[in-house]
């Protein structure tokens, strides 16, 4: 069957089950537009291509399949570049497939030509140029096996304009002929046996383990095998940013994030525990703090599918490579085999009893608004998390809303959380709520902004107007890039150097409407729970909530980078008990 490099590369789309894909015509991807038309998949125009990478990032976290984006030459591509970055550093399953200029003007400075494989080669986990139309099939079977296996990851396929034009024999790759044609490709999924056998006993003689759960969990499809193990040792687990929803916050085991801004109790488990059983995280510098004194009692067994993770930050006394899912069922199954042996789990109850006396001293608190004051971030998500329907997926921009985010609404289950974690990209919030919905129609998707974030990609909401992506929006405006001007107050003797923002200008409410949104603005706490309900009687266009709270509140605890986890910093009226943490 002979097809256009174009309908060839439509039809082997279809064939990977892909159900929509977010992008923007232009001048060398436009006749992969033309078959389109006759195809099953859905296309979702958005307002900048940036935009059209977060999303396929939301549809991505939220599905467990890959995104898809489809972008033109030039600066099509070059604005892929922070969507893949992000992806890249978050292990997301993106296809990203960018338009070239004709074979023959390669290296020419052609009209929106740019090296789009140079360019992103640090940003992907594959990339490639396609050169004749009939590569195109095994290019994209190449393009999703490596997005989807091992570390998931984002891939590139560049296709220049001839290459859509000229015709092909259609043809579909098999799995052997895909594996064959990478020979250098070959993750390794299961744990090594000696390896899970120490890992076990080592469980098993630990007198104060955690559960360092990572992202990788979520990525593997663990949780279920992460709760199987902490509930058979009784092992409490703290999971990362990324790991939200990794483990229900309302297990009794569960002791919430650590790091940066985690909570104390979170942070100060891992500071004195003498094991840290690490599943699919990778000793990131928001977590360690000062490397040199992490957890300086613990012994380490780090499971992750990526080798190049394994001694990295911490070099591991256990170090196995595989996927979270399998190397933890082999664990539980090396541990039971161990106990009917005879071997006796060590006495943890002192350790149990310390953990639950820190949480007592430490809960995550701040001080309520009086009467007349201006309306606190934390206030305003607690009223939100307590009003949202079952199974609501947050998704979050980067900064202080992030943070209380992730400290204030309770994760239940997986895949209810989305946000950039590793780049911390500032505009991620709108776009990756879209693809969200989009993946997931059936739920309520919140995202929640601060005003420096969401004026980065607005834009995008025209685009959930307009393809009917009902998604709301909650911009915790302070007027301030709120994060930056904490770290003025806090180490710049509050020397706040262009950090404020107009209080006044944009109007969100105008913008909203302007964008065919619903607008609301909040001044006082007792408009907020009104607000809220409003936004979630509304399902047939976006909604934004302006929320104007307090420019001067704080996110702690915070550990400041570079200095040890011991030396985090709690709120004023903690702070006298920090001794208890030592």
């Amino acid at each position: 069957m002979k097809l256009t490099g174009a309908q060839a590369l439509i039809k082997s789309l279809e064939m990977e089950a892909v159900e929509v894909v977010f992008g923007l015509p232009g001048g060398c991807i436009l006749p992969a537009y033309d078959p389109l038309l006759d195809s099953p998949i859905r296309h979702v125009l958005v307002r900048h291509e940036q935009g059209a990478g977060h999303m396929a990032e939301g549809y991505a976290h939220v599905t467990g399949r890959p995104g898809v984006a489809m972008v033109t030459s030039g600066p099509a591509a070059t604005n892929m570049v922070t969507p893949l970055m992000d992806a890249y550093m978050d292990s997301v399953p993106l296809v990203v497939i960018t338009g070239q200029v004709a074979t023959g003007a390669i290296g020419s400075d052609a009209f929106q030509e740019c090296d789009t494989v140079g360019i992103t080669r640090s940003t992907t986990k594959h990339n490639e140029l396609v050169m004749t139309a009939q590569d195109i099939p095994m290019a994209v079977r190449q393009a999703f096996h490596i997005a989807t296996t091992g570390r998931p990851g984002p891939t590139l396929i560049d296709v220049p304009k001839d290459c859509l034009i000229n015709t092909m024999d259609w043809y579909w790759p098999t799995d052997e002929e895909v594996a064959a044609s990478l020979p250098g490709y070959r993750p390794t999924m299961k744990g090594h046996p000696r390896m899970i056998k120490e890992a076990a006993k080592m469980i098993l003689a630990s007198e104060r383990p955690i559960i360092y759960a990572g992202g990788g969990i979520l990525k593997a499809r663990a949780a279920d095998a992460l709760r199987e193990l902490a509930e058979l040792l009784d092992i409490h687990v703290v999971t990362t940013l990324m790991a939200r929803g990794a483990f229900p916050d309302d297990h009794p085991l569960c002791l919430g994030m650590p790091g940066m801004h985690g909570n104390a109790t979170a942070i100060n488990s891992m500071q004195k525990a003498d094991l840290l059983i690490t599943l699919g995280a990778r000793f990131d510098d928001r977590i360690t703090g000062k490397v040199s004194s992490f957890a300086p009692e613990a012994k380490v067994i780090h499971v992750d599918i990526d080798p190049a993770e394994q001694g990295k930050v911490r070099k591991p006394d256990v170090p196995i490579v595989g996927d979270a899912r399998l190397v933890i069922e082999e664990i539980i199954k090396a541990i039971r085999d161990l106990k009917a042996a005879g071997t006796e789990q060590a006495d943890t109850g002192a350790w149990k009893s310390r953990v639950s006396g820190w949480r007592e001293q430490f809960p995550l608190s701040y001080e309520q608004s009086l009467p007349g004051e201006a309306l606190k971030p934390q206030f305003c998500l607690e009223q939100l998390r307590d009003s949202a329907p079952e199974g609501t997926i947050l998704v979050s921009g980067v900064g202080q809303h992030q943070m209380w985010s992730s400290q204030y609404w309770k994760f239940t289950e997986p895949y209810t959380w989305v946000n950039s974690g590793g780049l911390g990209t500032m505009g991620f919030s709108i776009p990756a709520a879209i693809g969200a919905k989009v993946g997931r129609p059936d739920r309520t998707v919140w995202a929640i902004d601060g005003d420096g974030c969401f004026q980065m990609t607005a834009q995008e909401l025209v685009t959930a107007a307009v393809e009917r992506i009902p998604i709301k929006v909650a911009i915790l405006n302070n007027s301030y890039l709120g994060m930056v001007r904490q770290w003025q107050e806090m180490f710049y003797d509050e020397r706040y150097s262009e950090v404020y923002l107009s209080p006044e200008v944009p109007n969100f409410v105008m913008w909203a409407e302007a964008m065919g949104c619903v607008g609301i603005r909040v001044d006082s706490p007792e408009e907020v729970q009104p607000a809220i309900d409003k936004a979630n009687s509304i399902d047939d266009r976006p909604v934004v909530i302006d929320f104007r709270v307090d420019a001067s509140e704080k996110v702690f605890p915070m550990v400041p980078a570079g200095v040890s986890n011991d030396d985090m910093i709690l709120p004023t009226w903690q702070a006298c008990n920090l001794d208890h943490l030592r």
